[in-house]
């Protein structure tokens, strides 16, 4: 039976939602496997048996539980820092450990919200107008304004959380949100207004090619999808979409091209705002949130699918035995 690992936790605001990720995935993964939980902290990685940390041995990847027991592959499933942008996944391709995620590359560039769009609307893709900043200082909010008009969206650019993110809708708003955003990422991406319907696609490879999940409305009882709309119910998540047959198939034939584009393996889940019956990438998740209140699992269920078999799925495609 092999033995494989779900890293957790992570150094991110979110650390919380990977370790309910986490635990979902462990509850539903197929039974031909072995699987445990890896904690990784400021204090190290750790096996989880239930609740009790073992320590980790990263020289030789194995961990002592009534006997000594190796990793054969790994999951990452840390939302942001250091799984969704790829460090973690580059220190596994150097260990030899199979890791059944998106790449070190592909999960670096995509979890930078800014470069991944700029490399995407090279692709003919639409995107909100958009500025980089890597200074709070850099541009003032007159010039912003100028720029991409009220109300904007501020947030961090090299982030994978919700937190930091702000939808400004007067002058005075901008610098406060700047400030909230660079707080959250070195670099911070400020977004013209799109008004139009959000929603979000999964993707994964199954043996016959690439994969999209039905589409997911997302309508927020906030300002926008924050952490409070994604994660503590304060949103309605419409599983289909309540879109046209036309606007799904576009939604989703691009949403397959971008996974294609960007190398995705495994989950990975991409939102749009669709503005006139023209979708707008509005970002990658190659680490979408898989906890009782998430999207993808979802998807899954309206699919007519079980969350066990997507993962056999999965994992007869990335890592076939």
């Amino acid at each position: 039976m092999k033995t494989i690992g779900i890293i957790c936790g992570g150094f991110s605001s979110e650390w919380e939602i990977s370790m309910k990720s986490a635990l979902t995935i462990q509850d539903n993964f197929p039974k031909e496997y072995r699987v445990f939980r890896i904690l990784l902290n400021h204090d190290g990685w750790f096996a989880l048996n239930n609740e009790e940390r073992v320590p980790l041995d990263l020289n030789t990847m194995t961990f002592q539980l009534n006997g000594e027991v190796k990793l054969d592959a790994a999951i990452v499933f840390i939302h942001g820092n250091p799984g969704e942008n790829g460090k973690v996944q580059a220190f596994l391709d150097m260990m030899n450990i199979p890791c059944i995620n998106s790449g070190p590359l592909a999960s670096a560039l995509s979890f930078d919200k800014w470069y991944c769009n700029q490399f995407l609307h090279n692709f003919g893709f639409k995107i909100a107008k958009s500025e980089l900043l890597t200074d709070v200082n850099q541009m003032d909010a007159e010039a912003l304004v100028q720029s991409l008009g009220l109300p904007m969206f501020i947030k961090p650019a090299d982030s994978g959380s919700s937190y930091g993110i702000s939808k400004a809708k007067s002058i005075e708003d901008i610098r406060p949100s700047l400030e909230k955003a660079f707080a959250e990422g070195r670099t911070v991406v400020v977004e013209s207004f799109l008004n139009g319907t959000e929603v979000t696609c999964g993707v994964y490879r199954r043996e016959n090619g690439v994969y999209a999940l039905p589409l997911t409305e997302i309508a927020s009882e906030n300002e926008f999808f924050d952490y409070e709309a994604k994660y503590l119910g304060k949103s309605k998540e419409i599983t289909p979409a309540r879109v046209s047959d036309e606007v799904r198939q576009v939604v989703q034939s691009q949403a397959k091209r971008i996974y294609d584009l960007l190398q995705l393996k495994s989950v990975a889940r991409i939102d749009f705002m669709v503005v006139n019956n023209e979708p707008h990438v509005i970002e990658v998740n190659t680490t979408p949130g898989f906890s009782g209140a998430s999207i993808v699992p979802q998807m899954i269920a309206c699919d007519g699918n079980t969350i066990t078999e997507f993962w056999r799925e999965i994992l007869a495609v990335e890592w076939p035995q």
